[in-house]
């Protein structure tokens, strides 16, 4: 355990620069050699050393999940523990109980809490109150688990680290592009961003990434984005929260990533997509289920992610 988590430090994942350079790489390290460790295991059989034996994980949900949710509850099982999965509206959260009192009450229940949030301010509000260690699960500032799970999926296709890589994001200034654009600050490689005018991602992850030596550069054009890059991210044109509206969809009407658009990277570039994705609108059919789209180990890469999160989170990763 590490001696500053021993003495009574806590470990917050908010974002992924509470890792920092050094402990993003050590989790994405062990992520890996844990998925290579079980191999030929079921799902739900717990790893051999079983490291959160009897520990408890509360996953805390104010928005819908698939991946996510799932992605946690196995992760706890195969390292030895177990998780609660609560709906906020069935808290007292949802007749008027204060973040502050939940934090409280929480820290003596469990060992953990994950939240997939409304607004990160509430996460960190959760953090700051909690004596437990608190993950973010999804807010609409940041979604640094995603990310994990995205960086490894390179690194597993490429077979070499992301460092010097060109990723390439065609699509709205979201959660997920700021948690990118914070991971190439951290290890190192450049993202090209295509989007719409009035949708560029935040501007302090950008500030905070090109101070690190990355190069970030918002453009307006996706054949300029992805001109010879390593990757081509995207994800839904309104996410969760987000009003639908034609405004909105008539802004991203050419920020498709389709078989075209695709042949402007370099010829074995990765297509990455979180999901859940829509179908004919930020990408087609041809590359979500061709060749170059990773986007089900991607998915399935969240399990592995998620434990190595929390092994760093509950001090068992130096």
């Amino acid at each position: 355990m590490n001696s500053s988590v021993a003495a009574g430090k806590v470990r917050h994942l908010l974002n992924l620069s509470d890792l920092g350079p050094g402990g993003l790489r050590l989790v994405l390290d062990h992520a890996r050699a844990r998925k290579q460790a079980r191999r030929g295991l079921p799902q739900g059989a717990p790893d051999g050393d079983a490291p959160l034996s009897g520990h408890v994980l509360a996953s805390l949900f104010e928005k819908p999940s698939t991946r996510t949710r799932i992605s946690f509850e196995i992760a706890m099982r195969q390292l030895g523990g177990s998780a609660l999965t609560l709906a906020a509206g069935d808290l007292q959260l949802g007749r008027g109980e204060t973040i502050e009192d939940t934090a409280r009450v929480m820290s003596g229940f469990v060992d953990a809490v994950m939240i997939r949030a409304n607004r990160h301010s509430d996460v960190e509000t959760l953090a700051a109150c909690a004596s437990i260690p608190v993950l973010n699960g999804l807010t609409d500032q940041s979604h640094p688990c995603q990310i994990v799970a995205d960086l490894m999926t390179v690194e597993e296709h490429a077979g070499r680290k992301v460092d010097g890589m060109v990723w390439a994001w065609v699509g709205d200034g979201n959660n997920v592009l700021n948690s990118i654009i914070e991971a190439a600050g951290l290890l190192g490689f450049t993202v090209r961003a295509a989007c719409p005018v009035g949708h560029d991602p935040d501007e302090g992850f950008v500030a905070s990434a090109r101070t690190r030596g990355a190069l970030i550069d918002i453009v307006r054009s996706p054949e300029e984005a992805a001109a010879d890059a390593d990757v081509i991210v995207t994800d839904t044109w309104i996410s969760m929260g987000q009003s639908d509206n034609k405004e909105r969809r008539k802004a991203f009407q050419s920020y498709q990533v389709n078989p075209m658009l695709m042949t402007l990277a370099k010829p074995h570039a990765l297509f990455l997509h979180c999901l859940p994705a829509h179908r004919g609108e930020e990408v087609t059919d041809s590359v979500i289920d061709g060749p170059q789209s990773v986007v089900w180990d991607e998915a399935a890469n969240r399990v592995h992610a998620q434990k190595a999160l929390l092994l760093w989170a509950l001090g068992h990763l130096a």
